[in-house]
Protein backbone atom coordinates (compact mmCIF):
# COMPACT_ATOMS: atom_id res chain seq x y z
CA UNK A 1 0.00 0.00 0.00
CA UNK A 2 1.35 3.40 -0.97
CA UNK A 3 1.67 5.87 1.87
CA UNK A 4 2.62 9.52 1.99
CA UNK A 5 3.18 10.85 5.50
CA UNK A 6 3.58 14.59 6.01
CA UNK A 7 5.06 16.46 8.94
CA UNK A 8 6.32 19.93 9.81
CA UNK A 9 3.24 22.11 9.78
CA UNK A 10 2.43 24.60 12.52
CA UNK A 11 1.82 28.20 13.48
CA UNK A 12 4.34 30.84 12.48
CA UNK A 13 4.43 34.62 12.39
CA UNK A 14 4.54 36.52 9.09
CA UNK A 15 8.06 36.53 7.72
CA UNK A 16 8.87 33.26 9.45
CA UNK A 17 9.88 29.90 8.01
CA UNK A 18 8.71 26.30 8.12
CA UNK A 19 9.90 23.12 6.46
CA UNK A 20 7.42 20.44 5.49
CA UNK A 21 8.50 16.85 4.99
CA UNK A 22 6.76 13.99 3.21
CA UNK A 23 7.99 10.42 3.53
CA UNK A 24 6.88 8.16 0.70
CA UNK A 25 6.80 4.45 0.05
CA UNK A 26 9.99 3.34 -1.60
CA UNK A 27 8.03 1.62 -4.35
CA UNK A 28 6.86 4.90 -5.90
CA UNK A 29 9.43 7.47 -4.94
CA UNK A 30 11.97 6.73 -7.63
CA UNK A 31 9.57 7.16 -10.55
CA UNK A 32 6.94 9.66 -9.44
CA UNK A 33 6.90 13.41 -9.57
CA UNK A 34 6.38 14.58 -5.99
CA UNK A 35 4.55 17.73 -5.14
CA UNK A 36 2.72 19.86 -2.65
CA UNK A 37 -0.78 21.22 -3.02
CA UNK A 38 -2.55 23.49 -0.57
CA UNK A 39 -6.14 24.31 0.21
CA UNK A 40 -7.21 27.38 2.11
CA UNK A 41 -10.69 27.69 3.66
CA UNK A 42 -13.26 28.43 0.97
CA UNK A 43 -10.76 28.06 -1.86
CA UNK A 44 -9.89 25.39 -4.37
CA UNK A 45 -6.88 23.18 -3.89
CA UNK A 46 -3.89 24.53 -5.83
CA UNK A 47 -0.53 23.17 -6.82
CA UNK A 48 2.26 24.92 -4.90
CA UNK A 49 5.38 23.13 -6.11
CA UNK A 50 6.48 19.89 -7.72
CA UNK A 51 9.73 18.09 -8.44
CA UNK A 52 10.41 15.26 -10.87
CA UNK A 53 12.52 12.21 -10.14
CA UNK A 54 15.29 13.94 -12.09
CA UNK A 55 15.10 17.12 -10.04
CA UNK A 56 13.21 19.49 -12.36
CA UNK A 57 10.97 21.83 -10.40
CA UNK A 58 7.81 23.84 -10.92
CA UNK A 59 6.27 26.50 -8.67
CA UNK A 60 3.11 28.55 -8.57
CA UNK A 61 3.95 32.22 -9.15
CA UNK A 62 2.86 33.31 -5.68
CA UNK A 63 5.62 31.30 -3.95
CA UNK A 64 8.51 31.74 -6.37
CA UNK A 65 11.56 33.07 -4.56
CA UNK A 66 10.13 32.11 -1.17
CA UNK A 67 9.53 28.35 -1.30
CA UNK A 68 11.96 25.63 -2.33
CA UNK A 69 11.03 22.02 -3.07
CA UNK A 70 13.67 19.33 -2.85
CA UNK A 71 13.89 15.57 -2.56
CA UNK A 72 16.22 13.10 -0.92
CA UNK A 73 15.99 9.93 -2.95
CA UNK A 74 17.99 7.95 -0.38
CA UNK A 75 15.38 8.77 2.28
CA UNK A 76 12.33 8.65 -0.02
CA UNK A 77 11.45 12.08 1.29
CA UNK A 78 10.38 15.33 -0.34
CA UNK A 79 10.68 18.68 1.42
CA UNK A 80 9.10 22.08 1.07
CA UNK A 81 11.15 24.87 2.60
CA UNK A 82 8.90 27.88 3.10
CA UNK A 83 10.51 31.23 3.86
CA UNK A 84 9.09 34.72 4.28
CA UNK A 85 5.68 33.24 4.99
CA UNK A 86 2.62 35.43 4.52
CA UNK A 87 -0.89 35.17 6.00
CA UNK A 88 -2.18 34.16 2.57
CA UNK A 89 0.00 31.03 2.76
CA UNK A 90 -2.29 29.73 5.50
CA UNK A 91 -3.76 26.44 4.30
CA UNK A 92 -3.70 22.70 4.67
CA UNK A 93 -0.72 21.43 2.69
CA UNK A 94 -0.96 18.04 0.99
CA UNK A 95 1.89 15.95 -0.32
CA UNK A 96 1.14 14.09 -3.54
CA UNK A 97 2.65 11.80 -6.14
CA UNK A 98 1.93 12.06 -9.85
CA UNK A 99 3.33 10.77 -13.10
CA UNK A 100 4.48 14.23 -14.20
CA UNK A 101 3.89 17.95 -14.04
CA UNK A 102 0.27 18.93 -14.62
CA UNK A 103 -0.88 15.32 -14.28
CA UNK A 104 -3.58 14.59 -11.73
CA UNK A 105 -1.94 13.16 -8.61
CA UNK A 106 -2.45 9.49 -7.98
CA UNK A 107 -1.55 9.41 -4.31
CA UNK A 108 -2.18 11.89 -1.49
CA UNK A 109 -1.00 12.41 2.04
CA UNK A 110 -3.34 13.26 4.90
CA UNK A 111 -2.42 16.96 4.98
CA UNK A 112 -0.68 19.21 7.46
CA UNK A 113 -1.91 22.60 8.65
CA UNK A 114 0.21 25.70 8.10
CA UNK A 115 -1.01 28.85 9.79
CA UNK A 116 0.66 32.25 9.37
CA UNK A 117 -0.54 34.83 11.84
CA UNK A 118 0.75 37.44 14.24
Amino acid sequence: QVQLVESGGGLVQPGGSLRLSCAASKSIFSIYTMGWYRQAPGKQRELVAAITSGGSTNYVDSVKGRFTISRDNAKNTVYLQMNNLKPEDTAVYYCNAALGFFVAPKYWGQGTQVSVSS
